[in-house]
This record gives structure tokens, C-alpha cells and sequence, in this order.
């Protein structure tokens, strides 16, 4: 299992996302078991925001372990991304999370800022030691080259961007250039969200042969191979301790050449720019 580096840290790249986790009081203590399941098979990342409802929770799972060898990353809403307003987000991030620090804080998505107003908020915060690096999330290309391309913009440390064996249009333009860039992906959704929303990967013939080669399952093959160039982080999402523990070992399976070669005839890689998918 190779770690990723980002930011100038290397992490474990199967990290933990929070994305509808922590609304139903119901599932808390449920959540936070599964949580702190993925940091004890090795887990460092783990995603959150300010829209999301997980802040706290994740505050609170985190309390058993050692801070500093954490990845904690939130994203601060396009509405909030003034400099006026995101050291107020940021503040409440912290509050909630528990922390006196992030280790990445992300601008969710574009929105009626300025980039150049947004990237010297987060500079800012991160001279005070606020949060230790930043990127960017659910960028295509040309806003990121708009971003690269400010006087500090050179500082963006990752685009959060949803990948997938479905969704691969960012293949096509956007991941050459991050790659040249040296900027590391950090793939949400990167299971389709299950076999939610038709994708129905699980069933798909060429994809059970694979996983009982390499004696897993067909969602760990997923992330396995979303992570096959070594510089991806992928971040699924999972409330259950079993699924959680499935997610963190799917980082032990090496696909070869000749399997992924085979994956591509039947999930063909982009031929042409696609929009970037969403959600």
C-alpha cells in the first residue's frame, strides 16, 4: 500500500467521507463506532464541511486519537468564501471539530467571489495557523489554471472532484493537467454512491470475475482501482463499522496492467471533454 503525499504530508488514500452523515441522532453513536473503526485499520483523512451535518460528530470521534497524525480537511460554503466570511466558517469549523487547526480547507465549489478574494482568504489563514494547507473542490480545468495562475494560487494543494469507474470524464483534460500540475485528486463518491442511481456496479460481470481474483468485493475493486495511479485519495462514505473496515483494507489490492486493461473495454475512458460531473 503506497501512501499519497498532499500538502506535503503522505496519508493513507483511502481516506473518510462524511457527506449525510451526523442528521439523524439516532445513527450518532453508530457513526462515530464507524469513524473511529477506519482510523484503526489506518485511516487519516477525513472530509467534512460546513454544509455537511458531521462537523461535531467528527469532533467528537476523533477525540481517542493523536491530532498530529490526522488529515483533517473541511470546505468552507462559495457563499462564505470572502475574506470577511470564511475566517468566520473557519472558526466555526474549529469549534466544531474540536481543533485548533485544519490540515486542508477547501473552497466547496465557484461561486461569486473572486477567486483572487478567496485565495487570500485561505493565505491568510494560514499565516495565523488556522489550517496548514488549502485546495479547491468541483473545479474543471479552466477555473483551475484561473486559480493556478493568481500570485498565490500555486499554493493549491489538491481539487476535490467526484471520480469514479462511471464517471471518468476528468480523464480526459482535467487529471492530465492536475497530474502535471502536481496536484492530487481527492475522488468523492468514488463507489458511484453504491449501487444507487442505476449505476448497479455490483452486478456487472467483468467487475465479480476481478474482485474474486483478488478475493474482495466488488465496491473494494471499485476504490482500489479509483486509486491506481498512486495519487488519488479516495474518500467514501460508509456509517457502518464492517463496510468502514472493507473501505480502509481496499488500499491492500494492486490491480494489474492486463485487469485494467480489461476494466476499460467494458467502462471506456472519455474520448472527448465531458462536463465535470456533480453530486
Amino acid at each position: 500500500m503506497n501512501k499519497v503525499c498532499i500538502a506535503g504530508q503522505y496519508v493513507h488514500p483511502i481516506g473518510i467521507g462524511t457527506w449525510a452523515i451526523g442528521s439523524d441522532p439516532n445513527k450518532r453513536d453508530q457513526e462515530i463506532k464507524a469513524i473511529r473503526a477506519g482510523l484503526d485499520q489506518g485511516a487519516q483523512v477525513i472530509d467534512t464541511a460546513e454544509m455537511y451535518d458531521s462537523e461535531e460528530l467528527v469532533g467528537e470521534a476523533i477525540k481517542l486519537y493523536d491530532r498530529k497524525k490526522l488529515f483533517l480537511i473541511s470546505k468552507v460554503l462559495p457563499s462564505n468564501a470572502s475574506k470577511r466570511k470564511l475566517a468566520t466558517s473557519l472558526e466555526k469549523s474549529l469549534q466544531l471539530l474540536g481543533t485548533d487547526y485544519l490540515d486542508h480547507y477547501m473552497l466547496h465549489w465557484q461561486g461569486n467571489y473572486s477567486f483572487i478574494e478567496t485565495v487570500m482568504a485561505l493565505e491568510e489563514q494560514k499565516k495565523r495557523g488556522l489550517i496548514r494547507s488549502w485546495g479547491v473542490s468541483n473545479l474543471d480545468t479552466e477555473e483551475l489554471k484561473q486559480v493556478l495562475s493568481l500570485p498565490s494560487g500555486k499554493n493549491c494543494a489538491s481539487n476535490q472532484v467526484r471520480y469514479n469507474l462511471k464517471d471518468r470524464g476528468i480523464e480526459y483534460d482535467l487529471l492530465p493537467y492536475m497530474r502535471e500540475q502536481n496536484i492530487p485528486l481527492i475522488a468523492y463518491a468514488p463507489v458511484a454512491k453504491g449501487d444507487t442511481l442505476g449505476k448497479k456496479l455490483s452486478e456487472q460481470k467483468v467487475l465479480i470475475e476481478i474482485s474474486n481474483q483478488h478475493n474482495c468485493d466488488v465496491f473494494q475493486l471499485l476504490l482500489a482501482w479509483c486509486i491506481r495511479d498512486k495519487r488519488t485519495i479516495a474518500i467514501p462514505k460508509s456509517s457502518k463499522v464492517e463496510h468502514m473496515v472493507n473501505n480502509i483494507k481496499s488500499a491492500e489490492i494492486t490491480l494489474s496492467k492486463q485487469e485494467c486493461a480489461l476494466i476499460d473495454q467494458y467502462f471506456v475512458p472519455p474520448t472527448k471533454k465531458e462536463m465535470l460531473a456533480l453530486w
